[in-house]
């Protein structure tokens, strides 16, 4: 197991506690093998093995659990005699009818330590909202990141450069069972086209209770063509009628919501800079992973800019930024990022390949006259900073331990 330790080091401090820490993300992107590498850092700490109980409810040999009052009385009959703290990791906790109810009353009634993992976002809204008010700690878990990618891949070619691990990285992505397949082309894209197919079928058409299958591809196909780039539910709806499909915008903003709340896309908001307003209209949306693309959709080289674009909005997302699409005036900053007191202003291009392309990129930062740092990120080796921006090549950012 790759030792995911920017998350651990999050999570440590709230080991023990009575809060509940919740992990949420997309389907397969290592929710479970966080609940295992945590269940190991207590067993090396002196927990004992049966106080640790462990259940996955999307096995079947654990359907029968899958109701609230069920788990609860199973809970109890495994912990009636046990002394000091229980640990209860419950993984995919959305398949337990009336769940919310059932993981508070653990709370209640027990000396424990309860861990749950869900693959939608929903799951920390509504009830879970009521019953846990203030108790609950959430994390959300993304694919693997370039750095533990290359940890990933040179399980498999201990030899690769950092270079080879990148341009494979660009088509395969970051799920953490492609090392299982040896990397080998037509069974990742045949794993990752049907983990697409499982998050599309069970976490949003069977959650969003959507009737027209036929229209959700088409949406999905279409928001996946143009990640990174600036559109709206009505360029969709003018998009569709241009195909002969009669669709509302509300419509086409409820089905993206739905593959948001499954961790498929991730909605960024556009920010004026100088009016400090979110600007309502043109949001941009991301992939939570690029590897599905290429599987599912294809083209990622030939779309490397919008590519390099989504593993840079990844990467800020999994150090903990809150990150819009920058507007000033007439010139648009790819990524203005906030993460407590510190800001940070990303620019990414595939090449500098030109001087109009360097004017461009570097002037996107001209009307913004703070003093955070200013990244122009590419694929270039040679260093091109000027005027108190940063040019960095890719493979460096994305392995940088920190950005200012």
């Amino acid at each position: 197991m790759i030792l995911r330790e920017r998350y651990m080091n999050r999570i440590r401090p709230f080991i023990g506690s009575d809060l509940i820490k919740v992990m949420t993300g997309m389907r397969r992107s290592g929710k479970s093998v966080m609940l295992e590498l945590i269940r190991e850092e207590l067993l090396s700490n002196g927990v004992s093995a049966e106080h640790c109980i462990t259940i996955n409810f999307e096995d079947m040999r654990n359907s029968h659990l899958c109701k609230a009052q069920v788990l609860h009385d199973e809970i109890l009959r495994r912990t009636a005699k046990m002394d000091g703290k229980v640990y209860l990791f419950f993984d995919e906790i959305q398949e337990v009818d009336g769940w919310e109810k059932c993981v508070n009353s653990f709370r209640v009634e027990m000396d424990c330590d309860i861990y749950i993992t869900g693959s939608n976002a929903k799951l920390l809204s509504g009830e879970l909202a009521t019953y846990l008010g203030g108790r609950y700690v959430e994390f959300v878990i993304y694919p693997f990141s370039f750095e533990e990618f290359i940890q990933l891949y040179r399980t498999v070619f201990p030899d690769a450069t950092p270079a080879q691990c990148f341009q494979k990285y660009l088509t395969a992505g970051g799920m953490p069972y492609l090392s299982n397949l040896h990397f080998e082309a037509e069974p990742c894209r045949q794993y990752l086209t049907d983990l697409f197919n499982s998050v599309q079928l069970k976490d949003i058409v069977r959650r969003g209770k959507i009737r027209d299958v036929d229209l959700l591809e088409r949406i999905v196909a279409y928001v996946m063509s143009n990640i990174g780039t600036t559109f709206s539910a009505t360029s969709l709806v003018k998009y569709f009628k241009s195909e002969q499909r009669v669709v509302s915008a509300e419509t086409v903003l409820n089905y993206i919501k739905y593959c948001t709340e499954a961790y498929l896309f991730y909605q960024v908001k556009r920010q004026d800079l100088q009016g400090k307003q979110i600007l309502s209209t043109n949001e941009k949306y991301y992939i939570a992973d690029h590897g599905i693309r290429e599987a599912v959709y294809g083209g990622n080289m030939r779309d490397i800019n919008l590519i390099l674009e989504n593993i840079v909005y990844l990467e800020l997302l999994r150090r903990g930024y809150q990150v819009t699409v920058g507007k000033v005036g007439d010139k648009e900053v790819d990524f203005v990022c906030g993460k407590q007191d510190q800001k940070l202003y990303v620019q990414v291009t595939y090449l500098l390949a030109s001087e109009d392309t360097v004017q461009r990129e570097f002037g996107a930062f001209d009307g913004i006259r703070d003093n955070f740092p200013k990244y122009v990120v590419s694929m270039d080796e040679i260093d091109r900073s000027r005027d108190g921006i940063k040019h960095c090549n890719i493979r460096d950012f994305l392995l940088m331990n920190a950005w200012y």
